[in-house]
């Protein structure tokens, strides 16, 4: 899955060689990976990156620089953003600022309905080609009708839909998981069920009209099931969960907004769940939900504070750490669900065959560092991680063969 014994040689951004010796001429830069992976750099399909409308939380610029940090040589935005791109204009409002600030590729999202409020379809054969994918990301599509539509129309371009699956009115003013720890510390509950009668509502729809249909950030074990059963019946259902889910419960929450997002950290069997899910292929990748908030807005416990943590620039070594050391997963398994998998998914070039573009990330497996969240790119510095111990890091990453991020 990474090469740790071939040279490689980049041309004009695109891999063009593999061999056991490449001579380099005066004129080349030689880049010595001896002791570490050389691997696809990694893809995340679920990012905020708060540009156009909510720029106090993160910018394009900030956050892309985290992202090359983490790895990242793409990631998809989230449309929750004002304007939310639902147009051929608003979409521009956020391109422009890519074009001028992203440190990496940034492919965004177009909204499923206008101003993510559910009621009216987007024009998606103007939007297509534009846009990574369809999401109403923040809220789920309520209305059975609309995300029928939304498929049938996608289903004629060719457009991956992916789903935020929440139903509003299971959620009975709920903010962590509805398990024990709230009912040992009196805090209202979200239930499983406002995540998965969801998903299976869609699956049901995919399955239907025969649209690409990606679940984000599955949190429950009901939810591995209802995948792991449409892709037996040979449905096009992809999803993704979070760094957090893998590796933190319910129970180990705090009081503190650090344990806050949406969903929330579920039960032990869930965790345990969506481990098997990873491991046996239900779950196709890994994405963080990289989701920055002021310091004001995380600052009012689990109850009050903003829903949402940062992860572009821990993902990698917490995974690392607590999956591959642990004997969970391996490495190659790893890189398949943070690299291979989304590039598959949603047609993302890159990579380190001859012909891909130089999309390239060399990790240091065996670094020991700490986490420090004053030190992230990020804008937003609230992180469960901060001041734990990691084993493993980021090198160096590369994007169309220049260097976007390297240690010091």
């Amino acid at each position: 899955m990474g090469r740790k014994s071939e040279d490689i040689a980049i041309v004009d951004g695109r891999i063009s060689e593999h061999s056991e010796h490449i001579e380099a001429t005066a004129n080349d830069t030689v880049i010595d990976a001896e002791g570490l992976v050389v691997a696809p750099a990694f893809v995340d399909v679920h990012v905020h990156l708060r540009e156009p409308g909510y720029g106090y939380k993160e910018r394009i610029a900030t956050g892309t620089m985290a992202a090359a940090r983490g790895g990242y040589s793409t990631v998809c935005s989230m449309p929750n953003l004002n304007p939310v791109p639902d147009s051929i204009e608003n979409l521009k409002a956020q391109q422009d600022i890519i074009d001028r600030d992203a440190k990496i590729e940034v492919l965004p999202y177009a909204a499923i309905t206008i101003g993510r409020k559910g009621e009216e379809l987007v024009d998606i054969a103007s939007l297509k080609g534009k846009v990574c994918a369809f999401s109403d990301d923040g809220s789920g599509v309520q209305v059975d009708g609309m995300m029928e539509r939304a498929m049938t129309e996608a289903v004629k371009y060719d457009q991956l839909i992916a789903a935020h699956c929440e139903v509003e009115e299971l959620l009975h003013g709920g903010y962590i998981h509805d398990g024990e720890y709230a009912k040992l510390n009196g805090h209202k509950g979200i239930c499983s069920e406002s995540e998965w009668a969801q998903v299976k509502r869609d699956i049901e729809i995919a399955e239907k009209v025969g649209c690409r249909y990606h679940v984000c950030h599955i949190s429950t074990k009901e939810t591995v099931a209802l995948v792991r059963e449409a892709k037996a019946r040979g449905v096009k259902v992809t999803c993704e969960t979070g760094p957090h889910y893998l590796i933190f419960t319910d129970m180990d929450l705090e009081e503190d907004a650090r344990w806050k997002m949406n969903p929330p950290l579920r039960s032990a069997e869930d965790r345990a769940a969506l481990i098997e899910g990873i491991k046996d292929g239900t779950i196709d990748m890994i994405a963080t939900d990289h989701a920055p908030h002021s310091v004001e807005e995380k600052s009012k416990g689990l109850k009050d504070s903003a829903m949402g943590i940062v992860g572009l620039e821990t993902a990698f070594a917490a995974l690392n750490t607590h999956l591959v050391r642990k004997g969970v997963i391996s490495l190659e398994r790893l890189i398949e669900l943070m690299s291979y998998n989304p590039r598959r998914v949603f047609r993302i070039e890159g990579g380190i065959e001859v012909g891909d573009r130089a999309d390239i990330v060399l990790l240091d497996t065996e670094k020991a560092w700490r986490v420090d969240s004053e030190k992230f790119y990020s804008m937003g510095k609230i992180s469960m991680f901060d001041g734990r111990d990691m084993v493993g890091d980021i090198a160096m990453t590369i994007h169309r063969g220049e260097v976007v991020y390297k240690a010091e």
